[in-house]
């Protein structure tokens, strides 16, 4: 009797180690996911950022210093990887890219036109999916690293090599709405 009741704990604990695991690999796997997901829309971004640049200098061709910044900002922002290098980038793309459209606000004729309208409504949808696929992932690698963390999960989590994620942070001058000014007497 004592050996059928050693080899029902033995069962026991192997099916909670095997669930345990599974659960730990999925979530593993969500976190991935959520960030490849990220990266698609980071994708779109730096796709439409060119085309952006290049409406604004048929407007404002002597501001070349603006346009140079967006275009290393966005190669930066390209070649970070892992989401706190990434999260680095981001913030000084978002940076370059609010010159460029404080650089926009000194031409009436280009925020009229069309195309930059299109544009800059296409950039504020990605914008949104980013922010979006952001919380997403963050809230897959939260799960994941309490997971991690937990008694009696970490039983299984820290054997079997499972390693906390790192989260994608908001930049200091991301975290804020950029301020909009306008002459006084206008």
């Amino acid at each position: 009797m004592l050996e059928l009741g050693l080899l029902a704990v033995a069962l026991v604990a192997g099916v909670w180690v095997i669930v345990t695991y599974n659960r730990l690999v999925r979530l593993r796997l969500l976190s991935r996911n959520a960030w490849a997901d990220i990266d698609v829309q980071l994708k779109r971004r730096y796709d439409l950022i060119p085309n952006l640049v290049e409406t604004v200098k048929g407007y404002a061709g002597h501001e070349r210093q603006t346009f140079r910044e967006v275009v290393e900002a966005r190669n930066r922002a390209m070649a970070a990887r892992g989401p706190g290098q990434k999260a680095r980038a981001e913030a000084a793309l978002g940076e370059s890219l609010k010159s460029l459209f404080a650089l926009a606000e000194s031409y009436p004729e280009l925020r009229a036109a069309e195309s930059f309208r299109q544009l800059h409504d296409s950039l504020e949808k990605i914008e949104e999916a980013i922010q979006n696929a952001r919380r997403y992932y963050n809230a897959v690698v939260r799960d994941l690293n309490t997971r991690i963390e937990v008694f009696p999960d970490n039983l299984v989590a820290r054997p079997l090599g499972f390693k906390q994620a790192e989260f994608f942070r908001i930049g200091s001058g991301e975290s804020q709405a950029p301020q909009v000014q306008f002459p006084s007497g206008q």
